[in-house]
This record gives structure tokens, C-alpha cells and sequence, in this order.
């Protein structure tokens, strides 16, 4: 059992990003250092990378997901994307990587003995659904592998995940618009840590290739309705945690830098966004020992 000081009442919630992750692994290592324990997490998409790691205390896993483990020539490219893994090539990245003597192996053990409870998010291709996973869907490191990668399949340049017969893409096409703010919620917390990979003065506009939608995805009409109206449910999330922290109900950290694009892979660029989110949560970290009564 985690002798680390708990901050019980509040939810971490981890927003997604790709590669934008990197910055947002940078506040992750610095709560575990810090010893920090937030015994409730979400994720979506690069999120859910980053919450499985916070949850395992794997700093060295943290840092290595958003860096150097995109130098791996299976990492992805056009090379995997025409073969049909996607840009990112997930079949590596989720099923392959994490598994014991692999490059990237998730401590599974740790994962086992934690008490902690997570969510992750994904979008229901089929039916339109916001679906959240959690601990009882996630039994076996495949079980939990296979979820995370479903969570991160970007629509068109990933393939989507069937799993229990259904099939699944990228958990930011959900409700929240990819900041798992509503499953938090849903689990009864009113008090929230939340992560974002877009600076403060960020506002989403629409994808605007709604023909293009509706044509790749005509057997999926929810995908392409959900990708044509995200932008709509991303910006009111991020309203409403702006307006949560007004009221002294969240604490949001938000990059004070230019992001990394999501497909960004040169290592001295992620290494510099890394740092700059780890130095930067660094500086915040008395306010958010503040916040969540660990001062």
C-alpha cells in the first residue's frame, strides 16, 4: 500500500494530444517524484499513455513514452501508414512494445498492486457512444494494451480497434471532446486536477472537410457527425473547467509554450517539451499542493 499523501477528494483528468503528450509527461513525473497520489485517474488517447503511467509511479516509462521510444524505427511513418497500421503504427506501439523484454514494457505488477481506479475513453464508432473503461474491463495487460490503443486511434491515420464486436477510434471524439472531464464527474468528484495540451488562449475550429468525413467513414456516419462537431464539444469543456477553476473547484495546467505537433518525432524537440512541462510544473508545484491540501 502507497505511503504517498493522498489527495482523495480530487480526480486527475489527463487530456490527450499525441505527441503534445510529452509536455504533459513532464507534470506527470513531477507528482510522482513528489510523491503526489491522486487515487482517481482519466485518459484519453495519449492521455491514457500518461495516466497507466502515473498510476504505476514508472517515471523512467513516463518519459520514455513521449521521447525516445519515437526514435524506434517501428514507431510509425508513411511507411507503416500505407500498409495499413497507421502514421502511428499501432500495432507496435500498444501490443507490441508494452509486453515484458520489449522496449517499452508497462509494469504490470505494479499496475496489479496499485488501488488506484482509472478511466479510459473511446468513441463507439458504431453507435456513437461515449464508452469509459476501468479496472474491471482491464484484467490482463492485453486487456488494458488493447484499450489504450482503441483510445488512441485517431480517425484516418490510425485503424480503429474491434474489440467485443465493436469497433472503436479515438476517445476525443467523445462527449467531452477528449478531456475526460464528464467521467470524473459521472464517478461523483466535484474537484479536479486537469491536464491540457493546448495553452490557455487556445480555441479549437472545426476540422472544415465534412466531405471528406462523410465519405471515408459513409459506413460510419457517427464518426464522421462526431469529427464535424468537435470542435463545438472540445471548446465548451475547456469553458467549463476555466469556470470550475474560477470557482475554485479545479486546478488547470496548461502549457506556457507553443505545443509540439502530434506527430512531432525529432527527440530534441520532444526532450525540450518534456522539460519545459516539468520545469514549468515544478514552479506550480506548491499551488497544487495548495490545492489539494498537501501543502
Amino acid at each position: 500500500m502507497s505511503t504517498d499523501p493522498t489527495a482523495a477528494d480530487a480526480a486527475l483528468v489527463i487530456e490527450g494530444g499525441a505527441m503534445r503528450g510529452s509536455h504533459s509527461a513532464g507534470f506527470v513525473v513531477t507528482l510522482i517524484d513528489a510523491g503526489i497520489r491522486l487515487p482517481w485517474v482519466a485518459g484519453i488517447s495519449s492521455g491514457a499513455t500518461n495516466a497507466s503511467n502515473y498510476i504505476t509511479r514508472d517515471v523512467w516509462r513516463a518519459h520514455a513514452s513521449f521521447t525516445t521510444f519515437a526514435q524506434e524505427p517501428e514507431f510509425g511513418g508513411w511507411r507503416t501508414f500505407v500498409r495499413r497500421k497507421g502514421i502511428f503504427n499501432a500495432e507496435f506501439i500498444y501490443q507490441q512494445s508494452g509486453l515484458p523484454d520489449n522496449v517499452l514494457p508497462f509494469d504490470w505488477q505494479s499496475y496489479v498492486e496499485s488501488p488506484d481506479e482509472w478511466k479510459i475513453g473511446a468513441f463507439d464508432a458504431t453507435t456513437g457512444e461515449t464508452i469509459y473503461w476501468g479496472r474491471d474491463d482491464m484484467k490482463t495487460l492485453p486487456d488494458l494494451l488493447t484499450r489504450v490503443q482503441a483510445s488512441a486511434s485517431m480517425p484516418v491515420l490510425m485503424p480503429p480497434v474491434k474489440l467485443d464486436g465493436h469497433l472503436y477510434v479515438d476517445g476525443a471524439l467523445g462527449t467531452s471532446g477528449g478531456i475526460a472531464l464528464d467521467a470524473a464527474q459521472a464517478d461523483g468528484f466535484d474537484k479536479f486536477v486537469v491536464v491540457l495540451t493546448q495553452p490557455r488562449s487556445y480555441v479549437k475550429t472545426p476540422e472544415g472537410k465534412d466531405w471528406f468525413f462523410k465519405t471515408y467513414y459513409r459506413r460510419y456516419p457517427a464518426v464522421a457527425e462526431a469529427m464535424r462537431t468537435r470542435a463545438t464539444r472540445y471548446n465548451r469543456t475547456r469553458e467549463e473547467l476555466f469556470e470550475l477553476e474560477k470557482a475554485g473547484k479545479a486546478y488547470v495546467f496548461a502549457p506556457e509554450i507553443e505545443p509540439v505537433s502530434n506527430g512531432e518525432r525529432r527527440l530534441p524537440v520532444l526532450e525540450a517539451s518534456y522539460r519545459a512541462g516539468y520545469d514549468q510544473a515544478q514552479r506550480e508545484l506548491p499551488a497544487i499542493r495548495d490545492f489539494l491540501g498537501l501543502a
